[in-house]
């Protein structure tokens, strides 16, 4: 029996381990291919793009952890998958599998939004590891002359998150250097309310961002449709112009082009419908985890917002998937359930700990605080889970996230 698993990040790597960890060596033969040689973590690319963190310090290579637990690792890029013939293909090289994981990920749709770039355009990102860097950079040179800011999302973001945090991040940067008054900062979100993530907010979550907004002075667009971002300013559909000379957009996402190519695989989008187990809707031996994943929006909202998939999300659809893939072959009672969401949002001088069972409202438990313990909480979870990963771990304690 041949798995292959698509993907190198939260996804792929915990569906992976878990897999050798249920199935024995001698019989079954477990394979990664990825197109980045390292596993990043994703979640501190806003560190990255703050200059607090380098790329090395975030990641690990691969191969010897991989190759350690028995699984075979391949560092190429996928360009067609055969869901008929059961075929791989790189650029090189074919795999024929028995049963097979996407978990490849996003593909930023930047062209969603004229101007957004970063490469072809004035706009900026933090959605994957040369964004952050590229961003990282510019800010640089922003601080040194600065000036109008705006912070937000795209319509259709999902990951919205993370726009907070650099928020609130450039925010603490510019006041410890006594520059806020000469970098007025603008904050513009599909969303109906701020907090409200694309899973209907948390608690009083919605209140706690709107007065800490105000009292850092940034003003707040919600239901905000980016339309045109320019060297000077951001355009948003109701015909508002807001100033800008450093404009950081979060995309919407999109699957990645071999997954949305493939017949019958992915829905338009490019994202993988997927059932409770989250096996393929039409094909028995493809599974799906992570951001590959689609799934619906929890309502509709005049500028839409998609459905995030944190890396606990993701963790939690792995360990179904993987539980569920060796039942397929050795017997045993399939699994699934509703996802929960934990994580931990650096607000600059402090963090916000939010706690949603399950993600999708309405719930059974939600909680949300804050202070300066999460910011630390955070930073020792980023070297706990590089740590961990490293080492083929994928249980956490409940807080980490």
């Amino acid at each position: 029996m041949h798995i292959i698993i698509i993907g190198g990040s939260f996804g792929g790597l915990t569906t992976a381990y878990e897999l050798r960890r249920r199935l024995p060596r001698g019989k079954h033969e477990i394979t990664v291919i990825a197109s980045e040689r390292r596993f990043i973590f994703i979640p501190s690319l806003p560190w990255v793009a703050m200059g607090h963190k380098s790329l090395e310090d975030i990641s690990f290579d691969l191969e010897r952890p991989l190759n350690a637990k028995g699984i075979n690792f391949v560092n190429a890029a996928v360009t067609e998958i055969d869901a008929q013939a059961r075929q791989i293909k790189t650029a090189t090289e074919t795999y024929t599998y028995d049963t097979l994981v996407i978990a490849t990920g996003h593909r930023s749709a930047n062209e969603a939004v004229p101007g957004l770039g970063p490469f072809d355009g004035p706009g900026h990102s933090l959605m994957s590891p040369p964004e952050a860097m590229e961003a990282r950079e510019t800010l640089a040179a922003f601080l040194a002359n600065p000036g109008p800011m705006v912070i937000g999302a795209a319509p259709g973001a999902s990951c919205v998150g993370p726009a907070y945090e650099f928020l609130f991040e450039v925010h603490h940067a510019l006041k410890r250097r006594s520059l806020a008054h000469k970098a007025p900062i603008t904050f513009v979100t599909p969303e109906p309310f701020l907090g409200h993530f694309g899973v209907g907010g948390f608690g009083k979550i919605r209140q706690y961002l709107e007065g800490e907004l105000e009292e850092r002075d940034m003003r707040y667009h919600t239901s905000a449709a980016v339309t045109k971002i320019t060297d000077s300013s951001v355009e948003l559909a109701d015909g508002k112009v807001v100033p800008s000379q450093y404009s950081l957009i979060l995309p919407p996402l999109a699957g990645i082009n071999p997954v949305a190519e493939a017949k019958g695989l992915a829905n338009p989008k490019g994202f993988v419908p997927v059932d409770a187990t989250y096996r393929h809707q039409n094909f028995d031996n493809i599974y799906a985890v992570g951001v590959a994943v689609a799934m619906p929006p929890v309502e509709d909202l005049p500028v839409p917002v998609n459905f995030p998939k944190t890396g606990h999300m993701t963790e939690q659809m792995a360990k179904i998937a993987a539980k569920n893939i060796a039942a397929d072959i050795q017997g045993g009672e399939k699994t699934s359930h509703d996802l929960m969401v934990e994580c931990i949002m650096d607000m600059g001088n402090g963090g916000a700990h939010i706690f949603a069972d399950p993600v999708r409202p309405p719930r059974n438990r939600t909680s949300f605080s804050t202070g300066k313990r999460w910011l630390m909480a955070k930073k020792v979870f980023s070297r706990y889970y590089l740590w961990k990963m490293k080492h083929g771990a994928t249980n956490s304690p409940k807080w980490v996230w």
